[in-house]
């Protein structure tokens, strides 16, 4: 079995045991999070939501909150001396696959 689930602007093909990476959420490591807006469920049959599958839910465990990899910005005009630095981390949630359900 597996799902489609929408969650921070991405979607993402989700089935139970799998571990994913998304935009951070709310909680602590260890509290259990559901996700519902679930796109698509498949299996034997499929069910494909207009646009939501009613009843379907993701339920899932936070393993990890951390900070991505740091990506670097950097701003130049030729021949006008205008040169910006910027830097920065994207703040994440690791969530545990443990069950779908609908």
């Amino acid at each position: 079995m597996y799902a489609v689930v929408r969650t921070g602007g991405k979607q993402v093909r989700v089935a139970p045991g799998d571990s994913l990476r998304v935009e951070k959420l709310a909680g602590e490591i260890g509290d259990t999070i559901e996700l519902d807006e679930v796109l698509l469920v498949g299996g034997d049959e499929l069910k494909v939501g207009q646009p939501l599958v009613a009843g379907a839910k993701v339920v899932g465990t936070i393993t990890e909150q951390g900070r991505g990899d740091k990506i670097r910005i950097f701003k130049l005009k030729r021949r006008k001396g205008y040169r910006r630095r910027q830097g920065h981390r994207q703040l994440y949630t690791e969530v545990r696959v443990d069950k779908i359900e609908g």
